[in-house]
């Protein structure tokens, strides 16, 4: 049966500006990296709803029963600023709900997440992410570094498989393709760990309490998932059953 995935972040805004000999102008385009991945989990049979990281702080679920609405919370490059600075403490000065600890709390009530990795994940580039001490992180199967995390591998790394029989593997069959970069994190203890890249984990899983969560520390498309890898047969059922697993009570 198909799962309701909510999909946070993995989009942004650029601005450029050109310059033509005296004069000069801006222009601002809008890009999501997400395209790939959407494609793969509909084509499994799951709902996906992206919401773009521009409009996180405003309608990221400010309760439970907002939450409720969907099976699986993807978090992909987005960090923490994000969800803790809602318009009204940001703008106005009020206190709100503080949303990371929303989301933990109902990740062990039954609730599953996923934490996908990116410039503005786990801890991140510059570590601006700042998911390291958080209340997300708490119910993470992995802890993150306090410093910039990226790891570049430009060119290329090669996943390793731990735990072939994972549920996560189901029907993925033959090696996976290089990656060309992750987030380094450290695996907690009592976690599963599914398949490393590097000497680090690129996917673990865990049970919190009533609900699961589980990390793919390299990106969901290009640049550090590139277009071999989305390309790949493989991708689609595996990207899927990271959903159907978490989302397995």
């Amino acid at each position: 049966m198909g799962k309701r995935v909510l999909l946070v972040g993995e989009s942004w805004v650029s601005e450029a500006t050109h310059y033509k000999g005296f004069d000069s102008f801006t222009s601002v385009t809008f890009h999501s990296g997400a395209d790939w991945y959407n494609a793969a989990l509909r084509s499994k049979g799951h709902t996906v709803e992206q919401m773009y990281a521009h409009d996180v702080p405003a309608r990221f679920p400010h309760n439970r029963e907002e939450l409720a609405a969907y099976d699986v919370i993807v978090l992909s490059d987005i960090g923490t600023n994000s969800f803790l600075l809602p318009i009204e403490t940001w703008m106005q000065g009020k206190s709100t709900p503080n949303r990371l600890k929303l989301l933990a709390d109902w990740v062990r009530d039954g609730g599953a997440l996923i934490m996908a990795g990116g410039y503005l994940s786990f801890q991140g580039f510059e570590a601006k992410a700042r998911f390291a001490g958080s209340h997300v992180e708490e119910v993470l199967p992995v802890t993150c570094l306090t410093h910039d995390d990226r790891v570049e591998v430009p060119e290329g790394a090669q996943p390793t498989v731990v735990d072939a029989a994972h549920p996560v593997l189901a029907g993925v069959s033959g090696a996976m393709p290089t990656l060309l970069g992750y987030n380094r994190v450290v695996l907690k203890p009592g976690s599963t760990l599914v398949a490393t890249v590097g000497n680090d984990p690129l996917i673990a899983t865990a049970q919190i309490g009533k609900g699961r969560s589980l990390v793919w520390t390299s990106d969901i498309g290009p640049h550090w998932c590139p277009e071999p890898f989305v390309q790949w047969a493989g991708f689609a059922p595996l990207m899927a059953n990271m959903v159907d697993w978490v989302s397995s009570k």
